[in-house]
């Protein structure tokens, strides 16, 4: 029998915007999340002095998410170096050990995998210069850094930062649904809907044009893609260079189709069943 993790997250100023530690049941891990001006408040944290890997997350001017991946054998010195090295972030979740097991090879093996692991999900900026180097470890401490790495992954995401989840909902042993739309002026897009939207695939099409009754903001949106690259003028359409996550099925089926849709009709599987009635479906199955 399977059993699921507890996670216990502990308020260490009292405050929800402070200070935090975060642990798994059964691991010997520990995360800590701390604002950019709590910083030097944590010299009542004796553990901070030890090994560990770390993030550092901030936006840049335009929103963008932005981290930077390191590791350091003393946590707590080198965070007080960043708060005069590095400008763009705002707080920082570290990762030690309880039982004080990390050495530099470890950390240095996690640092190398989350950044790896962070640029493959393309969901933030990454701002490390370089590529760290991945140390030589044994097979068995590799297995278990790979374990540290997936615990890693959990608590970053219940900390309120997706830096390493995929931008699809990979549901194993799942069917995995795909939308369609094909329409006017070379659209011809593919999506499935996700826990943060909707997301259309890399390689869809989008209109080579849109229609002068598309809402404004959404004209804007299309063109703040067209600039960024995500959409590719082909000529007789826009392809989109990478999956991409929109805030709604809508959202998406306007960018595809270059004119204002509702994308609960709009986005269609292969026998025709339109994005709300497979929602609908979904529903009453789940409810019986």
């Amino acid at each position: 029998m399977k059993f699921g993790k507890t996670i216990k997250i502990f308020l260490i100023d009292g405050e929800p915007n402070g200070r935090m530690t975060c642990e798994l049941s059964n691991w010997s891990g520990k995360a800590y999340k701390i604002p950019r001006i709590k910083v030097k408040d944590c010299i009542d944290r004796n553990d901070l002095v030890s090994t560990g890997v770390y993030l550092l997350l901030g936006k840049d001017e335009e929103g963008k998410e932005l981290v930077y991946i390191g590791e350091a054998e003393s946590i707590l010195k080198r965070l007080n170096q960043h708060l005069n090295q590095k400008d763009f972030w705002n707080e920082a979740i570290v990762f030690i050990s309880k039982d004080e097991n990390l050495n530099k090879a470890h950390v240095k093996y996690l640092e190398n995998r989350l950044h790896n692991i962070a640029h493959s999900a393309k969901r933030y900026k990454v701002e490390n210069s370089i590529i760290p180097t991945q140390s030589s470890i044994s097979e068995s401490d590799r297995a278990e850094m790979e374990e540290f790495v997936e615990n890693i992954k959990m608590l970053v995401n219940t900390l309120g930062h997706k830096v390493f989840d995929e931008k699809r909902d990979f549901k194993p042993k799942q069917k995995v649904e795909i939308f369609a739309i094909k329409a006017a002026r070379g659209a011809d897009g593919q999506g499935e809907p996700t826990s943060d939207g909707f997301v259309v695939l890399k390689g869809s099409k989008a209109a080579s044009t849109i229609v002068n009754s598309m809402t404004p903001s959404f004209v804007k949106l299309r063109q703040k893609l067209i600039d960024e690259g995500v959409l590719v003028n082909k000529i007789e359409y826009f392809e989109f260079s990478d999956d991409y996550i929109f805030s709604s099925p809508s959202t998406a089926a306007v960018m595809v189709m270059g004119r204002n849709a509702n994308g609960l009709s709009e986005w269609k599987l292969k026998d025709g069943k339109t994005l709300k009635e497979f929602e609908t479906n979904e529903k009453t199955a789940k409810a019986t």
